[in-house]
């Protein structure tokens, strides 16, 4: 009996010995991340991590040892419980623990979790051992691929807060753009050929300015017609002229200014 005493203080001392060097690794390491950033490197990040790995695997290792007794078949019956603070309690616990008193001994004196927990790891428990081994590797992959997608998701929002200090990508030619710009307000670079069946304004099968002139002129002659006689040689002389040109309108026009030309009181 004594022996095995000896034993479980022991391996209390080393375990205790092990959780308290694995304490202040994450103390000096959180107040690092707290009051040290700016100055914090990756290094010496990786070496902070390596050093709890190693302590957490170490830990690891006591409690398997061949030597360590199997706490779980301890019982812990608390001898005494007070409302009052209790100053080696305080010490011991560093703060944490002021008082044992009827309300803080079940959490931390449990060893199970609440019922209801216990019943849905059960319920999980029992679900899986159902599962086949095709689905259970149809889960496996489905999983893989969750995480894989997670991992692009978190990355895309990582690039995306650190986006504004990275130029953003640009999605045009300024080359082309000033090239289409030029082309399209001053003609740069356009040729000046045409079609073959096109004509220009004084090619025959289009109304030029001849025809539009010899319209001008035919309507300057009927608003005139009202004038006295001694205008009519200069009309005449004008109708005559148009005559000549090609494109111009028929000559009934001009018959018809000639007999609005005569005097409606004029005798015979």
């Amino acid at each position: 009996m004594q022996r095995e005493e000896k034993q479980l203080e022991a391996s209390l001392d080393a375990l205790l010995s092990q959780v308290a060097d694995l304490k202040n690794s994450l103390g000096s390491f959180i107040y690092k991340l707290e009051n040290e950033y700016d100055r914090l490197t990756w290094p010496s990040v990786l070496d902070s991590f390596a050093l709890l790995s190693g302590q957490l695997n170490t830990l690891n290792k006591v409690l398997k040892h061949e030597k360590t007794p199997l706490f779980r078949n301890q019982v812990i019956i608390p001898l005494v419980l007070s409302p009052d603070r209790d100053e080696d309690l305080m010490r011991q616990t560093e703060g944490r623990v002021p008082v044992f008193s009827h309300e803080v001994v079940p959490d931390h004196l449990r060893t199970k979790p609440d019922p209801e927990v216990e019943e849905q790891e059960k319920q999980l428990t029992t679900d899986a051992a159902r599962i086949g081994a095709d689905a259970a590797q149809q889960i496996q992959s489905l999983n893989k691929m969750c995480s894989n997608l997670l991992e692009k998701i978190s990355k895309e929002e990582r690039e995306s807060e650190s986006g504004g200090l990275r130029p953003n990508k640009q999605t045009f030619n300024p080359a082309d753009t000033n090239a289409l710009v030029a082309a399209v307000a001053f003609g740069k670079g356009l040729s000046n050929w045409r079609p073959s069946g096109s004509s220009g304004p004084g090619q025959p099968g289009q109304p030029g300015a001849g025809t539009i002139l010899a319209g001008t002129s035919g309507l300057q002659q009927v608003q005139m017609a009202g004038a006295p006689s001694q205008q009519q040689p200069m009309l005449s002389g004008v109708q005559m002229a148009q005559a000549g040109q090609p494109g111009k309108m028929p000559s009934g026009i001009k018959t018809n200014i000639k007999s609005a030309s005569m005097h409606p009181y004029q005798r015979s």
